[in-house]
């Protein structure tokens, strides 16, 4: 189960990661997670918003180039190796994973959001093994 994640390639310098939420905010569109990886002069903010269509739109208007990627959001139990174990169904059918992050759902659960190198069948195989998925529905309710 695909959800929408925003994609921003931003100069990393003062006050625009700011700027980025300021958006969503004056936009009503609430954040959900976030994931920022630099380099010296940019950086690729990841965002999950209540609404990744009308956040695209909002971003698009200020002029940010943004963009949305599909990615599974994948609830784990707070147990011993349970990230270990996931990422083992996927890693065993050659699957790459290109990046992930937390996601706080405020439920009793640990989420994670990864991009695999191939989607479909990440998806396929975590769906065997009983994975649940965060929808896209509920990151609209948090």
């Amino acid at each position: 189960m695909y959800i929408k994640q925003l994609s921003i390639f931003i100069e990393n310098k003062a006050g625009r990661l700011e700027d980025m939420l300021g958006i969503l905010k004056d936009n009503g569109i609430n954040l959900v997670s976030l994931s920022l990886a630099d380099t010296s002069d940019y950086g690729v903010l990841r965002l999950l918003v209540s609404d990744p269509e009308n956040g695209k739109a909002a971003l698009k208007a200020a002029g940010v180039s943004c963009k949305t990627t599909d990615v599974l959001a994948v609830k784990l139990a707070h147990k011993v190796g349970q990230l270990q174990e996931l990422l083992e169904v996927i890693c065993k059918a050659g699957i790459n994973i290109e990046y992930m992050y937390a996601l706080a759902t405020g439920k009793d659960d640990a989420s994670i959001v990864i991009k695999p190198s191939d989607i479909a069948r990440a998806e396929e195989l975590l769906k065997e093994a009983g994975v649940e998925f965060v929808t896209q529905e509920e990151l609209a309710n948090i």
